[in-house]
């Protein structure tokens, strides 16, 4: 079924499977995803190919300076026949939203969707919305405009699992892209093929994924690093250490797994780590960026090895063991 959705996906997106991969990653690891990147590589491309490849309900949002907070979540609207107060569901209540531009809008607008990103739900006049399952946003915005953007609030940030940068494509991508999509839509004919309901049983797979207590603790010594760091004035948080590790085991079960590896959290930490932290301005003055850090993190923290004894490795569980050995170079 995930191959399915991959191909689905990768038949639009030519040339970028690690970043299709990730995207699958975030959905089934019940995350959101930010794809930030400059204009014209695809980053829309990705969030609708995506949403069209699920038999999900899909919104579409376009964030501009004067969208306001109930254009998002809805509004109670008076009902002069009934003699009430009816409630007009926003664009947020779809299974799988699209936020383009996400930076464009004011912060009072982005603030909307935390309590949505993070509880599953939308509070309205007293009264509380449960969303759709599963729920998903997908925002792009771009990193080197300035004119007309208001930088997300680290609050915000916090609530997407995994930032990508799609890239340019290579000239042979490029000259594919050139032929396949130069003269039609490729979005026109893309058809679903995983529904809500078989996606919901993937997630329900990845909850089950095993994770080593060695594991578990290699996740939170990368997190805990990110705090005592000295480039770094704001560290990651708790919900950074739970999202590497749902992502690792979504990346486990991708990997026809049922056990997580300390390769899983290496090979996402970039991703779900480096967003949410600011560099200090000295840092910045030497063009230090989160990404370096997150890469000499992962240098500097020992990674656990597994023994394999008599029952256990090969299924994730049994008598399995981890011995801390040196950081191995990525």
């Amino acid at each position: 079924m995930v191959e399915r959705v991959r191909g689905s996906v990768e038949s639009v997106i030519e040339g970028k499977p690690e970043v299709v991969r990730l995207s699958l990653t975030v959905l089934l690891a019940e995350g959101h995803l930010l794809i930030e990147d400059v204009p014209g590589v695809g980053k829309t491309m990705l969030a609708k190919a995506l949403a069209r490849s699920i038999d999900c309900s899909v919104r579409r949002i376009q964030f501009t300076p004067d969208l306001l907070p109930s254009d998002i979540t809805g509004v109670s609207i008076w009902d002069q026949q009934r003699r009430d107060f009816e409630f007009k569901p926003g664009a947020i209540f779809a299974q799988v939203v699209i936020g383009d531009e996400i930076n464009r809008a004011s912060p009072k607008t982005q603030s909307a969707l935390l309590e949505s990103m993070e509880e599953r739900q939308v509070t309205i006049d007293g009264q509380t919305y449960e969303l759709p399952s599963p729920f998903m946003v997908v925002a792009t915005q771009n990193p080197v405009e300035m004119e007309g953007t208001y930088p997300l609030p680290e609050a915000q940030r916090d609530r997407f699992m995994a930032r990508v940068s799609i890239g340019y494509p290579s000239p042979d991508a490029e000259l594919q892209m050139l032929d396949v999509h130069g003269g039609v839509n490729p979005l026109d004919d893309l058809q679903p093929v995983a529904h809500a309901h078989e996606i919901l049983k993937l997630i329900e797979a990845v909850r089950g994924v095993h994770v080593a207590a060695p594991v578990r603790r290699y996740a939170v010594d990368l997190v805990a690093a990110t705090r005592t760091h000295p480039d770094l004035r704001l560290g990651a948080s708790p919900r950074a250490t739970l999202h590497l590790l749902r992502a690792a085991k979504a990346s486990a079960a991708l990997s026809g797994r049922e056990y997580a590896l300390p390769d899983d959290v290496q090979a996402l930490a970039v991703a779900v780590l480096a967003h949410r932290l600011l560099p200090t301005a000295q840092a910045q003055l030497n063009r230090r960026t989160a990404e370096q850090v997150v890469q000499e993190i992962l240098q500097r923290t020992p990674v656990p090895a597994a023994s394999q004894q008599a029952t256990g490795f090969g299924t994730g569980r049994g008598s399995s063991t981890y011995d801390h050995q040196a950081p191995r170079r990525l």
